[in-house]
């Protein structure tokens, strides 16, 4: 869990976050190592010796729950092949929609940003998605470190532009929101940059 939310992490590190020694931390890395769940490299970080950073391989991402996946792309496929692309979109526009009142319904009666982002946060880790949110000078940035629908979303990408299109319109006309990190384009996680725009 600790690799899946924060990415790759020294012995060390983990030791510290989950309040166990160094050997106690490596030993467990070791196990995991073993198992396939686990790959390390090495890294130099300026004077001294390299340091070795432990992240999850697709076998331990494999561990996260992943919705029905070999079925859902099976579908999109059937769907794409005997419908076509259009009736394809449909689908997706549908459940955009669907998305879209689903969350409203939680959200209408928060009004801040960072309170709408908040609770937006919460509805995301409830459906799967391990998101959470931090604030800085910049704005916001919303974080989700696992997808249960990545399989669909490899298979057609207009369910994460729904997704994006459902959070500008949850969080409102005066945001800007852009995504920065996408699973499905290999990165560890997704990540959302959301600001007000200046008026």
């Amino acid at each position: 869990m600790l690799l899946k939310t924060r990415g790759a992490l020294t012995a060390a590190s983990i030791a510290q976050e989950l309040g166990i020694t160094n050997e106690g931390a490596r030993l467990q890395l070791l196990k995991f190592t073993e198992e396939g769940l686990v790959s390390s490299y090495n890294e130099s970080q300026g004077v001294g010796r390299p340091k070795q950073f432990f992240n999850l391989t697709a076998l331990g991402n494999a561990k996260f729950p992943d919705t029905h996946a070999e079925l859902t792309v099976k579908l999109i496929e059937i769907m794409r092949d005997t419908l076509g692309a259009e009736a394809l979109q449909t689908v997706i526009d549908v459940s955009e929609q669907s998305g879209k009142t689903r969350y409203l319904n939680e959200l209408e009666s928060i009004f801040s940003l960072e309170d709408r982002i908040a609770k937006l946060t919460e509805i995301r880790s409830r459906e799967g998605y391990m998101a959470e949110y931090t604030k800085d000078k910049e704005g916001y940035l919303l974080i989700e470190n696992h997808c249960p629908i990545c399989a669909a979303a490899k298979s057609c990408q207009g369910f994460c532009s729904a997704e994006l299109n459902i959070f500008k319109h949850v969080l409102g006309d005066d945001v800007q929101i852009s995504r920065l990190d996408h699973i499905v384009s290999g990165d560890r996680r997704c990540a959302y940059r959301i600001a007000e725009i200046s008026k």
